[in-house]
């Protein structure tokens, strides 16, 4: 597939890029100085959508009514993580995170000079400094994961969905892991790609849901071998980060995940419709429905994935699986829409299905953040009534993007495209260069 709105736009680093060039003559390294920008100016814009809250801080209703709310502040304060990591095991800094989300938080934590408003406003701007860069990783993994369509890492650069939700949580961290491991897996580094995904899962579940989609995918690409070598190492690499946190403070690592299963339904997802009507699910029935949830992304995945005809990429399979498992979780806040961006690219769904994905994000973005401020003012905020209306138009265009993912196979089918599923690049020289692997 093709998408000339991409090609045009990026001309600026060297044109449309041709299927038999080698990643050198394509001009990988100016196209990544590009999106580098591009990243740098996206994260600008989330840096000021925040402004209020950068100059006032983050105390008072006005941080739901000016949108600037950041989960990051908000944590760094309630749960002390001044204290560092130490604290975070031993003492007060206990986070409802995965643990590999909590001991980042709280390491960058420890090492925030100050204290009062002050540390709270470095510690926000160090996690822009690390968003960043993280994210210009996950636009080097996507780019050079398949060369020849390395214009669609601008769905990573240029989303407005990273300048939104980017900065809300440190859910960059697990998608920037998540993001190399499949750079790994396309570049056909099994052990590599494990140890990558297994890290991400300690930093959230929706990675197990791309361990799927390599297993699902396996047979019919030839690389069963690799794919179990890679969900061993993933394994591995998941108790080995475990192993000491279980050893030394059991509660910091299995606190967040106990917190889920009883946990209510929250915003953002299908199960919170109920409650805005008056009739809030138990949490037992939520649970359950999650669960649910899960094992049907999980049917999907494999249904499409042993369809005869328009056989879908890891990347495709991975989007439509997470995309599923996360409109029916427990809670879909606005930062875990960050999951699905880089699997859009490595996907190369069209921006036109993109933008509409983003715009259904942008409009649930403005409801949540004055629904939130209606609980505590309600002449300043949204009735809950009207965000159901806008939380219905988040999950339509949610199953728009999923309906596209899993069309894709059949676009391709019908344009005539030749089947991704290639066989193992050349391993050095010149020749490892011209010869990118699958994208899926």
């Amino acid at each position: 597939m093709s998408d000339r709105f991409v090609e045009r736009s990026l001309t600026v680093a060297g044109g449309p890029l041709g299927r038999h060039a080698s990643a050198r003559a394509r001009g990988i390294p100016a196209l990544l100085s590009v999106l580098s920008l591009g990243v740098a100016g996206t994260m600008a814009l989330g840096v000021v959508q925040r402004g209020h809250c950068i100059a006032n801080g983050w105390s008072g209703s006005d941080q739901f009514s000016r949108m600037c709310f950041s989960d990051l502040v908000s944590q760094y304060e309630l749960s002390q993580l001044s204290t560092g990591v130490g604290g975070w095991i031993d003492g007060p800094g206990r986070l409802d995170q995965p643990p590999l989300t909590a001991a980042v938080m709280a390491l960058l934590g420890g090492l925030t000079p100050g204290a009062g408003a002050d540390a709270s406003l470095f510690y926000f701007l160090s996690w822009v400094v690390l968003a960043t860069a993280l994210l210009m990783a996950v636009v080097w993994s996507v780019a050079t994961a398949v060369p020849r369509t390395a214009q669609y890492a601008a769905h990573v650069a240029f989303s407005p969905v990273v300048a939104l939700a980017t900065l809300l949580s440190a859910d960059v961290v697990g998608v920037a892991l998540a993001s190399l491991g499949l750079w790994a897996w396309l570049r056909r580094r099994p052990v590599l790609a494990g140890v990558l995904l297994g890290l991400a899962v300690m930093a959230r579940t929706y990675p197990l849901l791309i361990l799927a989609a390599i297993l699902l995918l396996a047979g019919r690409e030839g690389r069963r071998g690799d794919s179990l070598v890679t969900v061993v190492s993933a394994a591995l690499a998941a108790l080995v980060s475990a192993l000491p946190l279980l050893a030394l403070a059991p509660e910091a690592l299995l606190a967040p995940y106990r917190a889920w299963w009883s946990a209510p339904a929250g915003l953002g997802t299908v199960w919170k419709v109920p409650d805005l009507l008056g009739h809030p699910l138990p949490a037992g029935a939520v649970t359950a429905l999650a669960v649910a949830g899960w094992l049907a992304a999980l049917a999907v995945g494999a249904t499409m994935a042993l369809r005869r005809v328009g056989r879908p990429t890891v990347a495709e399979l991975a989007l439509v699986m997470v995309a599923i498992a996360s409109i029916t979780g427990k809670s879909y806040p606005i930062q875990a829409a960050l999951w699905l961006v880089p699997l859009i690219a490595l996907a190369g769904l069209r921006w036109r299905d993109h933008l509409i994905w983003a715009a259904g994000e942008a409009l649930h973005f403005v409801a949540l953040w004055l629904h939130m401020s209606a609980t505590v003012k309600p002449d300043r905020g949204l009735p809950a009534a009207w965000y159901l209306v806008f939380l219905v138009i988040r999950t339509l265009a949610v199953g728009y993007l999923v309906w596209q993912a899993a069309e894709s196979g059949y676009r391709r089918v019908g344009s005539g495209a030749h089947s991704q599923a290639a066989p193992a690049p050349p391993t050095s020289g010149a020749a490892a260069e011209a010869a990118p692997a699958p994208i899926g």
